[in-house]
């Protein structure tokens, strides 16, 4: 992209700083935006019927973070998304992002890729929830989200495994014994 279109793109975006804890996106509410995560990290979450909160992903630092569903349909979201640590994001409305998708060619191929990228690591997501065993999904974990483990409560991470607490606990003694 040239100077002159990232001016644009930067001229249409704002800049939003958040506190630990605090929510980016409740459910109900309908998502309206194209957030990029500038520094900090994130989780989107749902309830279940039984109230518990199941952990669908987390985004850090020059990550996306977005209700896709919510946002192409103009629907009240299921999901939930929060900080998780002090951050700071990027934010475009949809209104700003559409036109600057029909304007600047370069970032709607860019974009894109990017919807591309995110459907095949959702696929690849699903076949490990339902083939992988629990120490295989760690495993995984550890890979996509290396800076995320040491940052969020232990139980949000066994959530978007897909395991209890205390499995991944017993997973983790294992792989941290001195050999």
């Amino acid at each position: 992209m040239s100077d002159d279109e990232l001016k644009i793109i930067r001229a249409a975006s704002t800049e939003k700083t958040l506190r630990k804890w605090q929510s980016l996106l409740h459910d109900g509410e309908v998502w309206k935006i194209n957030c990029f995560i500038s520094s900090g990290c994130f989780r989107l979450y749902r309830f279940g019927n039984d109230g518990t909160d199941h952990t669908l992903r987390f985004g850090v630092e020059n990550w996306w973070i977005n209700d896709q569903e919510s946002y192409n349909h103009g629907t009240p979201s299921l999901n939930n998304i929060e900080a998780l640590a002090p951050s700071t994001v990027i934010i475009w409305t949809k209104e700003h992002w559409e036109h600057l998708m029909m304007t600047i060619p370069a970032l709607k191929l860019f974009y894109e890729k990017l919807l591309a990228r995110g459907y095949e690591t959702s696929q690849h997501r699903i076949y490990s929830l339902i083939s992988a065993s629990a120490e295989e999904k760690y495993i995984e974990f550890q890979k996509t989200y290396p800076k995320v483990f040491n940052k969020v409560p232990l139980h949000m991470v066994a959530s978007y495994l897909g395991i209890s607490r205390e499995t991944l606990s017993r997973i983790r003694k294992q792989f941290t014994k001195p050999k």
